[in-house]
């Protein structure tokens, strides 16, 4: 137990040691591939948020995705990309392959659907090399480029809000 909590805490301080400033250039290509970080931990609506970013003329073969949950089951039958908190190393790196290649892909953008900071999400979020990053205005300001106030329940005003504003920087 005191092991995973202070596993966690060196993560924690080499992220805040890491430069969390964002790169302030944005490129002015559209938008093609999208990524998606969810925390499962309280949101398992994960398809039907799939379907509102392809309802809004994103193509689902360039949408990844990503999931984060605390605490996996044994037994929980898992057919998609995910890790978890005990794959976060004491040198706040992820050791999951899925992780990591979701990590170094180039999307145009990147949605990190979290709305509490958790230091595994945190991770991916600051080191993944997407374009273009959009969460909530409850996490850390520094990690993304665009950030939309509501829950994360409402995933609907979240894709609306979100490709409302998309469409107006010329993103889309």
């Amino acid at each position: 137990m005191f092991l995973k909590y202070f596993r966690t805490f060196s993560a924690k301080r080499v992220l805040k040691k890491s430069s969390l400033n964002l790169n302030s250039s944005i490129s002015n290509k559209p938008i093609q591939t999208v990524g998606v970080l969810i925390d499962e931990t309280h949101f398992d609506k994960k398809e039907a948020l799939i379907q509102l970013i392809v309802s809004n003329g994103i193509k689902p073969e360039k949408i990844s995705v990503l999931a984060y949950k605390t605490r996996y089951k044994k037994k929980e039958e898992i057919n998609y990309p995910h890790y978890s908190k005990s794959d976060v190393t004491w040198l706040g790196t992820i050791e999951k392959k899925e992780a990591k290649e979701f990590k170094s892909n180039q999307f145009d953008l990147l949605i990190s659907y979290y709305d509490e900071m958790k230091t595994p999400l945190q991770i991916v979020t600051h080191k993944s090399k997407a374009d273009f990053k959009v969460g909530f205005t409850s996490t850390d300001k520094r990690l993304n480029h665009f950030m939309i106030d509501t829950d994360v329940e409402n995933y609907t005003v979240f894709v609306d809000e979100l490709f409302k504003y998309l469409r107006i920087l010329n993103k889309l």
